[in-house]
């Protein structure tokens, strides 16, 4: 019992120190250290397995304003309706001792509900399962600020995604860090809508890995990428790659265009009208209902001699962790 509480004053003066709380804030981490020490020794009894019970006093006391706990209260009623009555606080305290202040914490909770049904424990287990990944102090604030999500989700899928973007995508560890820090929703993907869009970036664009990291790709729905990316081909400032890895033009940079406000990427990278590009919005969503989407991804052009009825298989190759090697079926 003691090596807990030494683990919750520890956590707790990090929380401070990471989250550059107030003065007025920090005065109310001893009444914080209080609950945690209830929590941990009432959830060792069977007879009382809920340690520290939701009140507007006990939100109050720990840093929330009236509307912020009045907000809190109503969520937990109608997120759990009957089962709100039995409803602790370990989730918002696991919150808390993350170094989260009061307002944050209500707004991750407007973002996601689903987040008062689960347990502190669990949520705790996957703050630092997230910590194991990389996400370092502070950058791991802001993506459960941004992306709550990421705390409903087990942390098994979120280990899945992960492995699948190193193995399947040949991301580094470095790079899979920042992809989580910029696009955490890539956890909750489909894997083969996230393979579909690495490998639409590589093969038909020739942007190699680092430059996708740069660009933040998955950041990007697939429909406004291939849209970019295809203006910019059949008005003559895009090439895809040649096998050496050469073009007759200079391409634009991914980060660069992907990232642009439409006006900038209009006037800067496709020099056009808005209305040209709304037409071929509208042209390319037929082609795609009338060919099908999916094929059109993977329709790598390799010449007229080499045919357009040519399929593609992608496989792992003997290019160390900078691609991919494709080959044809026979």
């Amino acid at each position: 019992m003691q090596a807990v509480r030494w683990s919750l004053r520890a956590s707790t003066r990090l929380a401070v120190k990471s989250a550059g709380l107030t003065e007025q804030n920090a005065r109310q981490l001893p009444f914080l250290n209080r609950m945690l020490y209830s929590h941990v020794r009432d959830s060792r009894a069977p007879a009382q397995p809920h340690g520290c019970q939701l009140s507007s006093r006990t939100l109050l006391d720990l840093g929330f304003t009236e509307t912020q706990a009045e907000s809190v209260c109503e969520g937990v009623i109608k997120a759990l309706g009957k089962r709100s009555d039995s409803y602790d606080m370990s989730t918002i305290m696991a919150l808390l001792v993350l170094g989260l202040n009061s307002s944050s914490i209500v707004k991750i909770f407007d973002k996601s509900p689903g987040l008062y049904a689960e347990k502190g424990p669990v949520v705790q287990q996957r703050i630092q399962n997230l910590s194991k990944l990389g996400l370092v102090e502070g950058c791991i604030q802001r993506v459960i600020s941004h992306y709550p999500q990421i705390l409903i989700i087990p942390a098994k899928n979120v280990n899945t995604a992960v492995q699948f973007l190193k193995t399947k995508c040949l991301f580094t560890s470095q790079h899979v860090r920042e992809i989580l820090r910029d696009s955490p929703q890539v956890v909750e993907e489909d894997l083969n809508d996230v393979e579909y869009k690495f490998q639409y970036a590589y093969f038909r664009m020739g942007v190699k890995q680092p430059d996708m990291v740069k660009a933040r790709l998955f950041k990007v729905d697939m429909e406004e990428l291939r849209c970019r990316h295809c203006f910019l081909e059949r008005r003559g400032f895009y090439q895809t790659p040649d096998k050496k890895g050469q073009t007759l033009i200079v391409n634009p940079k991914l980060k660069d265009f992907l990232a642009a406000p439409e006006e900038v990427y209009l006037a800067q990278f496709a020099k056009a009208t808005k209305e040209e590009l709304d037409v071929f919005r509208a042209l390319l969503a037929r082609e795609d209902k009338d060919e099908g989407i999916k094929e059109e991804y993977w329709r790598i052009e390799e010449g007229e001699s080499e045919g357009e009825e040519d399929m593609i298989d992608f496989q792992r190759g003997n290019m160390g962790s900078s691609g991919y090697e494709k080959r044809k079926r026979k």
